[in-house]
């Protein structure tokens, strides 16, 4: 819960430089208290709480300074390293641990830009494609898929077990692609709360289910033998399911704020 000392004190201007040689006018950089951030930034993110950007900093992803009072004060980057935040997590679906290994590698506000609105006034679609159903990149042994992922071979083996993820057998020993290694990847994640492969195959069944409904959509025209006509139904179905997962994160969100009210 917000507390007032957070949401009603004043802005409170940084400390100036101290004085060197003449330089042009700079406008005097301020430092923002939480709520003022929060609302700065609800027109973009209309989730956007208090309560959500203390997580983010008990998350080690934000380090606001504090007054001698305990305030917090955000700096202009620090508000620019929130943005970052949100759009990472709402237009990439990237977990938090993620968003810490990208920031650390050096991804900044200018490489995670706001998706501009589309010239016919429709939904606005992502700069950055969020599915791809070509080619599936390069093949990799268990062992590597265990060294990228940080994950247990245990789990990796349970996930073919139970149909999440299959591979390619070559040789007598299975590979997997790139989307599958990620798969891997965010199972890890889910692995830390005790979910398992037998947890996933509720997720499992939405996607054949999903899948077999935009076959059905454009299936004549993935099955035609003019070329254009089957690259523009392929972008097509690029494009639809980039909607469809939005619309399926969309749909979580609505569900799982009616739990924590």
């Amino acid at each position: 819960m917000a507390t007032s000392s957070d949401t009603h004190e004043p802005a409170v201007e940084l400390p100036e430089p101290p004085p060197g040689p003449p330089e042009p006018q700079r406008p005097r950089v301020k430092a923002i208290t939480i709520g003022t951030v929060c609302k700065a930034l609800s027109q973009e993110f209309p989730d956007i709480s208090i309560s959500k950007i203390r997580y983010l900093e008990d998350q080690k992803l934000l380090s606001p300074r504090r007054t001698q009072g305990g305030y917090r004060l955000y700096t202009q980057s620090d508000v620019q390293r929130l943005r970052t935040i949100l759009r990472l997590q709402r237009d990439e679906f990237l977990p938090l641990r993620v968003i810490r290994q990208e920031l650390a590698g050096g991804r900044a506000e200018r490489d995670v830009t706001a998706a501009s609105p589309a010239s016919d006034g429709r939904s606005p679609r992502r700069a950055q494609a969020l599915v791809s159903t070509r080619d599936p990149g390069a093949l990799y042994s268990l062992e590597d898929v265990v060294e990228e992922t940080g994950a247990e071979a245990g789990l990796v083996r349970e996930l073919v077990d139970f149909g999440v993820i299959k591979g390619e057998m070559r040789a007598g020993a299975r590979y997997f692609d790139e989307t599958e290694r990620e798969i891997v990847r965010a199972v890890s994640e889910l692995a830390r709360y005790g979910v398992g492969g037998r947890n996933l195959r509720v997720f499992r069944s939405s996607a054949d289910r999903e899948a077999q409904l935009l076959q059905s959509i454009l299936a004549p025209a993935l099955r035609s033998r003019n070329p254009e006509r089957r690259r523009e139904a392929i972008e097509a179905l690029e494009n639809l399911a980039s909607v469809t997962t939005h619309l399926k994160h969309l749909l979580l969100i609505r569900d799982l704020r009616k739990i924590a009210t």
